[in-house]
């Protein structure tokens, strides 16, 4: 499906699960270098409860298109991106479930006025972003590695994205098959544009703040955060839970998951019985404290 950005149309690509005529409507978007199949566990557990689950690929992620301007790679092209997928939904109001990269673009759009999200999930994304964690995400992308072959693919996704937690061999494998491509040479790149790490070129050495648009989010929000996560601290996560429009009406839970860092995959059972919980509760007012 095409959407507007800066410097014209490009095309955006998402898996839909579940039943088209759904009032309950979910949309999952991804994190930095990743793509939508990454939540294809959880959005089959959704699905079988009688939601319409959307998973987007991010413009130059997965099957959508890459574009011209590198420096598109930014807030407003993937605002408007994820704001045509919500169209074409027909939906007035979706829940929002965003792992790291994703999570930010959902922050931001639940920060604007009369936003169509109505609940908002946080994968280890927060108010205040580690420069030191962006520093070591940048030095992987500027890595240009080509694969053999997708077991070569594999292990090197269960060396860099060990963070994600203990996951199935099968899990692994299906995080391989749809992140890798075929080269014409016949060998194996990773599925989004090489590009994309062009905002990542110089340093970060100090941390991120994003106070000025976290305060402004007014929808129930839960943040998981991975146990042992360089990118969110569980000083900003203690700080969100008291500061902004969400916490003053007691709408934010917090979850520290055990035994992964940045970020939690969203593929373990307990993980997925999370977001089943906080997005079937029509108030957000409990806090949950661990997991």
């Amino acid at each position: 499906m095409p959407a507007l950005g800066p410097h014209g149309f490009t095309q955006i690509a998402y898996v839909e699960w579940g039943p088209k005529d759904a009032k309950h409507v979910v949309m999952c978007v991804h994190g930095l270098t990743r793509n939508a199949r990454d939540f294809d566990f959880l959005a089959k557990r959704l699905a079988a409860r009688g939601m319409r689950v959307v998973c987007p690929d991010l413009p130059g992620r997965g099957k959508s298109a890459w574009i011209t301007t590198p420096t598109d790679y930014a807030t407003p092209l993937y605002l408007a991106a994820m704001a045509a997928v919500i169209a074409r939904t027909g939906a007035d109001a979706i829940d929002w479930v965003g792992t790291s990269l994703g999570g930010y673009v959902g922050m931001e759009m639940a920060a604007i006025a009369e936003a169509p999200i109505r609940r908002l999930v946080l994968n280890d994304f927060g108010a205040r972003v580690s420069g030191h964690a962006l520093q070591r995400m940048g030095a992987y992308m500027r890595l240009k590695r080509r694969f053999a072959t997708l077991d070569e693919l594999e292990q090197h996704f269960r060396s860099i994205h060990a963070p994600f937690g203990k996951l199935t061999d099968a899990q692994w494998q299906h995080m391989a098959k749809h992140s890798g491509v075929k080269t014409p040479e016949g060998d194996y790149a990773q599925h989004y544009d090489p590009q994309i790490g062009r905002n990542f070129q110089w340093p970060l050495m100090v941390d991120v703040g994003l106070w000025h648009v976290w305060e402004k989010v007014s929808c129930p929000v839960l943040v998981l955060r991975g146990e042992e996560s360089d990118l969110l601290h569980a000083t900003t996560v203690r700080e969100m839970q008291h500061r902004g429009i969400a916490a003053k009406k007691n709408l934010v839970r917090a979850v520290e998951v055990r035994g992964c860092g940045h970020a939690p995959a969203l593929m373990a059972d307990h993980q997925i019985s999370l977001i089943e919980e906080f997005l079937e509760t029509d108030k957000g007012t409990r806090r949950v404290n661990a997991a």
